[in-house]
């Protein structure tokens, strides 16, 4: 299914707008087949709860390294209903480095969960190369108390936008937290070997600097951006809060090393008896707070809730369309749940000056009336798609 609709491939930033062009899914979620054709511009789906809305979504989230806006196992992506092919999704883009063709799987052969990338028909590519074609960014209703819920679901959601910017930011953390969980192994099942407890903690101390260092400098970037989001959107200011981020304020990144290896030493005993390992990155906080009020943001209603995360997403897709040269793709889950008209609006004429092709869901196509006469509708029904009068 095609639908035309005339947008510049170029944004008001100057930027290249990446887009997809075509998307097909094979046996993904509630879907036996499904082929989009679609045009460079912004794309309102509607439909009713449980129509597939959230599943096309996800199926463009997997067009990034992870497990998409689920955070779904291989197995959940398989339609139960059919058996005799496994899921697929396949995407035709234009992207940073031009058209690319990107196809993902699950592989029925292999002895456990196993996810086939190609990229331009060739196989054996790492995840993160995704990156050097696509950056995409996401909200969803589950994320909507991310603000007033615990530090580890902040700290995910800090490093996965980081990762968009610094793709060995996410390598940095999986060896940070491998060397952690080994270190905390040996201090619990004891009497442990000095030397290779050093030699652990000096990674941990290397790794923990270069990630306080990155998640620091991405916050510093943004918060250039930030003033940029549109009215009625609120002010927000952005704080990254942690033992190793504190560190890097005053501190040279030898110097911060030093005193991370002495912290984990001191604490070995304290670490032992807890069954955590106090201190680290991987305590850090996103710290966001409303500019207007003062208040933190977990202190705000959940309409303002809402309204913080959008700009903070906002203000990173103009970051990425700055350093990047092309935007990135918007998955907007049931976006306009929470605001109001004139943020509505407000919503819509932004994502359309920023010329994103941002993918938007919701039940109401009255909702979307910012996006008409440049966006593309189409209406879900249970796997069926229909195109709608934009």
């Amino acid at each position: 299914m095609r639908n035309e609709k005339p947008n510049p491939h170029y944004s008001l930033l100057n930027t290249h707008s990446s887009f997809v062009c075509r998307i097909a899914l094979e046996a993904f979620r509630n879907y036996d087949h499904l082929t989009l054709e679609i045009a460079p511009a912004p794309v309102v789906l509607v439909g009713e709860n449980g129509a597939g809305k959230t599943s096309l979504l996800e199926a463009l989230s997997l067009l990034n390294p992870g497990r998409g806006l689920r955070s779904a196992t291989l197995s959940e992506l398989q339609n139960r209903f059919i058996a005799a092919r496994s899921w697929a999704v396949s995407a035709m883009a234009e992207g940073r480095q031009g058209q690319v063709q990107i196809g993902i799987g699950g592989d029925p052969e292999a002895p456990r969960e196993k996810r086939v990338l190609r990229i331009d028909g060739k196989t054996g590519r790492a995840a993160s190369t995704l990156l050097d074609h696509l950056s995409i960014l996401w909200l969803t209703p589950e994320m909507d108390r991310l603000l007033s819920e615990s530090a580890s679901e902040r700290r995910r959601f800090m490093d996965r936008l980081v990762f968009t910017l610094q793709p060995d930011h996410r390598a940095r953390v999986s060896r940070y937290e491998e060397a952690m969980r080994s270190r905390l192994r040996i201090l619990r099942e004891g009497p442990y070997d000095d030397t290779w407890l050093k030699t652990l903690e000096n990674s941990m101390a290397q790794e923990a600097v270069a990630i306080a260092a990155t998640r620091k400098d991405w916050a510093e970037r943004l918060t250039r951006h930030l003033p940029e989001n549109p009215a009625p959107f609120p002010p927000l200011h952005v704080h990254v809060e942690g033992f190793a981020e504190s560190l890097m304020i005053s501190k040279p990144a030898v110097e911060a090393e030093d005193l991370l290896r002495a912290k984990w030493k001191e604490s070995r005993d304290s670490d032992a008896g807890a069954g955590i390992t106090e201190y680290g990155p991987h305590r850090t906080d996103l710290r966001i707070f409303h500019g207007g009020s003062g208040l933190a943001a977990g202190l705000c209603s959940a309409g303002e809730q809402k309204t913080l995360l959008i700009g903070l997403v906002l203000a990173q897709a103009r970051l990425l369309a700055g350093l990047q040269g092309s935007t990135p793709l918007l998955l907007l889950d049931d976006i306009t749940a929470h605001l109001d008209e004139a943020r509505r609006e407000a919503l819509g004429a932004h994502i359309l000056e920023l010329g994103a092709q941002a993918w938007l869901s919701g039940t109401d196509a009255g909702f979307f009336d910012a996006f008409r006469g440049g966006a593309q509708f189409f209406h879900l029904d249970h796997g069926q798609t229909r195109i709608m009068a934009a």
